[in-house]
């Protein structure tokens, strides 16, 4: 296992930003940045061994500065959406930033995916820290947050958080890479296959904000049991498909503690990955058009052309106290481990 460091430009408030390149002996890899801790390439063999890039994004710092699709980012402080930007927390209504609809989405204005995080290398792992101060979006307490990369042998993306604060305050975070297991430079997702391990899911209303109603999944398009065609039902006559014209919904699974969660398969390259977490919930977002007019290479990605499967705590918990809590306090720091595993059938 090797990992170098490279140069990726200034950033526009001057902070110097990195890549870093973790390769395994088989020469498959990972890329990951400072600016906003994002996964910018993931390069894994093909059934013919040939290797692609799985992982949408952008070729320069200046994509990813004024990017809204918050590629390969991880998200905070408060990842997916909150109702009217509004949380009471110990008798405090807090105002956060509506950016979504009626809703808060993602940190806000600037979420931590728009920041340059401190990174360095810490053995066979790449370490990124960067502190939410007090006030910062609206969110009360210095937050401190450490995202821990790892690349194995075994091609496994090992992505582990931890996050303390000196105040309590609410906390939820995703990584929001797009995948493609054709390569980011393929057509749509909908042939991949996917399986997802929950017999629930939270039902949303027209702005994609949980209602705070868990649903079964049986017998509906969401039921992704079995492993199925992610085009399937995709533009099936629900309600909750509707509202939204894909998927972007959170999916209550069914394991406790790191456990597998979802497979993600593709017959046209044999790639096959498989998710593993400690969270409670997963987000299954589809993007129903274009999410960047330029990509890699420039390429404008297609509608429907990645899938994002993100871990997480239930968005809009603050509203719904039967949803796993999304408060951090100062004597209970968070902890969590969420792994992407490729390989090949």
């Amino acid at each position: 296992m090797s990992i170098t460091k490279h140069p990726f430009g200034t950033t526009s408030d001057g902070k110097a930003a990195y890549l870093y390149c973790m390769k395994n002996s088989e020469g498959a890899y990972a890329v990951v940045t400072s600016y906003g801790c994002r996964v910018v390439d993931i390069c894994v063999p093909d059934r013919e061994g040939e290797l692609r890039d799985v992982c949408l994004g952008y070729d320069t710092l200046a994509e990813y500065e004024n990017d809204t699709a918050a590629f390969g980012a991880v998200v905070g402080r408060h990842a997916n959406r909150i109702g009217k930007g509004l949380f009471t927390l110990d008798r405090v209504t807090y105002r956060l930033a509506v950016n979504n609809g009626p809703n808060h989405l993602h940190g806000g204005l600037r979420g931590f995916h728009h920041y340059n995080w401190d990174s360095q290398i810490s053995g066979n792992t790449v370490r990124f820290t960067r502190t939410s101060p007090d006030g910062e979006e609206g969110y009360p307490g210095n937050l401190t947050m450490t995202v821990v990369y790892s690349w194995s042998e075994d091609n496994e993306l090992c992505i582990s958080y931890q996050a303390k604060t000196d105040r309590s305050t609410v906390f939820n975070t995703t990584n929001h890479t797009y995948f493609n297991l054709n390569g980011e430079d393929a057509d749509t997702v909908l042939d991949h296959t996917l399986l997802i391990k929950a017999a629930q899911f939270t039902e949303t209303d027209e702005y994609s904000l949980p209602t705070g109603r868990i649903l079964d999944v049986a017998g509906t398009p969401m039921d992704f049991t079995k492993a199925k065609p992610i085009g399937q039902d995709i533009r099936a006559d629900y309600y909750q498909l509707k509202y939204s014209k894909t998927y972007d919904h959170n999916f209550v699974l069914c394991g406790r503690g790191l456990t597998e969660a979802a497979v993600l398969s593709s017959a046209e390259s044999g790639i096959r990955m498989t998710c593993f977490t400690d969270q409670p919930g997963l987000q299954l977002y589809v993007p129903a058009g274009s999410p960047a007019e330029h990509g890699k290479n420039g390429r404008r990605y297609p509608a429907c052309g990645s899938v994002c499967l993100e871990t997480q705590h239930f968005p809009n918990a603050t509203s719904h106290p039967a949803f796993p809590s999304v408060t951090l306090t100062p004597d209970e720091p968070f902890e969590s481990k969420t792994i992407y595993h490729f390989s090949v059938f």
